[in-house]
């Protein structure tokens, strides 16, 4: 078995400065996965979520019907806690190079998806595609309520097609204490060594989190 997450009395205010990439605490440990590209990805992590009690935070990017496809599957967990839904934008664009009013609509596309397939506000978590941001799209993000950029401080290098070694590699790199990790929903290899993963998980007596599970908000 997984440690459990904190208390829910453990938790604590968001950090100010609108951005976020670490957690505090000494054995909390952020999964993040992004997109959607590829609806087994978005399957087989959450059946993996569901048979290890594994807790991830999905930054879900509206446009890809994996997260129709999958929402019968994904809403039970959704709705307990264990997985958590962010806002990616709708088609995953650089929103810096984007006119304001582009970069309102990508992100009031998959907060209203969001709100309709699964009945959650993903609010104040949003991650900037290629953690791109400045002023005028935290401007436009704080004024819809996403006030929360979520960025990370490791990565699991498969937003392209990775060998699986390399993905269990990077896992030895950043699954420590603190970190928040992103990987991605769209290139099967990562479902492949999910007992590597989560062995190391145990191993390290980490506790997966979702953002909820950390922050009041």
């Amino acid at each position: 078995m997984l440690l459990p997450p904190p208390p829910k009395e453990a938790r604590v205010a968001l950090p100010g400065g609108g951005v976020l990439s670490s957690l505090p605490g000494d054995d909390l440990l952020a999964l993040t996965v992004d997109d959607g590209v590829n609806s087994d990805v978005v399957r087989l992590y959450t059946e993996f979520a569901k048979v290890t009690g594994v807790r991830l935070t999905y930054f879900v990017s509206g446009a890809f019907r994996s997260w129709t496809e999958n929402r019968d599957l994904l809403r039970p967990l959704v709705d307990s806690g264990q997985i958590q839904l962010g806002n990616h934008t709708w088609s995953h664009p650089d929103l810096t190079k984007l006119p304001l009013t582009a970069v309102a609509e990508e992100l009031r596309h998959t907060h209203d998806f969001l709100w309709k397939a699964y009945g959650i506000d993903a609010r104040p978590y949003f991650r900037p595609p290629y953690g791109a941001h400045n002023a005028n799209v935290d401007k436009i993000s704080g004024e819809l309520g996403y006030t929360a950029d979520t960025l990370w401080s490791g990565s699991l290098e498969d937003q392209v097609v990775a060998p699986e070694d390399k993905i269990v590699a990077m896992a030895g790199k950043y699954f420590t204490p603190g970190a928040i990790v992103i990987g991605h929903l769209n290139h099967l290899p990562v479902t492949h060594v999910y007992g590597q993963l989560v062995d190391l998980i145990r191993e390290r007596r980490l506790r997966t989190v979702t953002l909820n599970d950390v922050y009041i908000s």
